[in-house]
């Protein structure tokens, strides 16, 4: 059944990961194009900067401080939606972080808080949408990665949780478009790479600065394609021909393509030392930037 979405102009939009990167600069662009927009991530200080950006330019924003690994905090920015604009259109589960380091070394512990984030993460905010985009029809957009096909070396848990949001995704859409009938449409965005503070928010257990591999996409490009995605529906989108290439490569010459991976590994190493190993995993990270400043220490 064919989904009826809203022009952006009339829509209610949800962003998780609204501090950074991809979730940033949607965010941004939705309010240019009359969005109304409900922000959540870790960091305070950077959503309340965002709201009142977008505010001052005439937009309409509410921000929310939210861990997406906790459900209650996640059901929270459902709430304020609902009580500040009446109705959710559109919800979009951006935040994730990674970890580099090989997976023998990555803890336990550090492991399972990444699948927190990126895979309960998403589940959370897919469950907590639901009824509001069951209401009056929407959608739900979860943002997974090329490796939700393809896998990275030194990102393996990171590619772990993204196959894991592509199997939840897929799933969960057979459940609710084709067994339901029910007028929500569920989409996964695949980028490839993207120029973002990713690298700088990751836990790292490597002996340099990470970062990605080249070439990476300018994030304004995801961006359009998930505002695109919130007015029109798709089922699976790959942004980028390297997303292309590698989730192909890897469904239909999977020994070639795990020859290539291996030769990612001594791509994703600055040549200097980290800058915070620790990263984002436990603690937000007040990034406020949508790019990141790859071959070059970060202030």
């Amino acid at each position: 059944m064919a989904v009826k979405l809203k022009p952006l102009e009339e829509q209610v939009i949800v962003i998780t990961g609204a501090s950074s990167g991809i979730g940033l600069c949607t965010a941004l662009m939705a309010a240019e194009q009359g969005a109304k927009l409900v922000l959540a991530a870790r960091s305070e200080d950077v959503l309340q900067s965002l709201e009142e950006e977008i505010t001052a330019s005439g937009g309409e924003a509410v921000y929310v401080v939210a861990d997406v690994s906790d459900r209650d905090q996640v059901e929270e920015i459902a709430n304020v939606a609902i009580s500040n604009f009446g109705r959710i259109d559109t919800w979009i589960n951006d935040a994730a972080i990674s970890i580099y380091g090989r997976l023998e070394q990555v803890h336990e512990a550090d492991s399972k808080r990444l699948f927190d984030i990126n895979f309960w993460g998403v589940v959370n905010g897919s469950l907590a949408a639901l009824p509001h985009l069951r209401a009056n029809g929407g959608a739900l957009i979860n943002i997974g990665s090329e490796v939700s096909d393809a896998v990275v070396p030194l990102q393996g848990m990171y590619s772990a949780s993204k196959h894991a949001v592509k199997g939840f995704t897929d799933a969960l859409r057979v459940e609710v478009e084709e067994v339901d009938k029910a007028s929500v449409s569920i989409t996964l965005i695949q980028p490839t790479a993207v120029n973002t503070p990713f690298p700088n928010n990751a836990k790292n257990y490597m002996n340099h600065e990470p970062k990605l591999p080249s070439p990476m996409i300018d994030p304004h490009k995801v961006a359009e394609v998930i505002l695109e995605t919130a007015t029109k529906g798709g089922r699976d989108v790959r942004v980028g021909a390297m997303s292309v290439l590698n989730t192909s490569a890897f469904k239909y010459t999977p020994s070639l393509a795990d020859k290539f991976s291996a030769k990612q590994a001594d791509r994703q190493q600055e040549d200097f030392a980290p800058i915070d190993p620790e990263g984002a995993l436990y603690k937000p990270s007040h990034s406020g930037r949508i790019h990141g400043h790859p071959g070059s220490p970060q202030p």
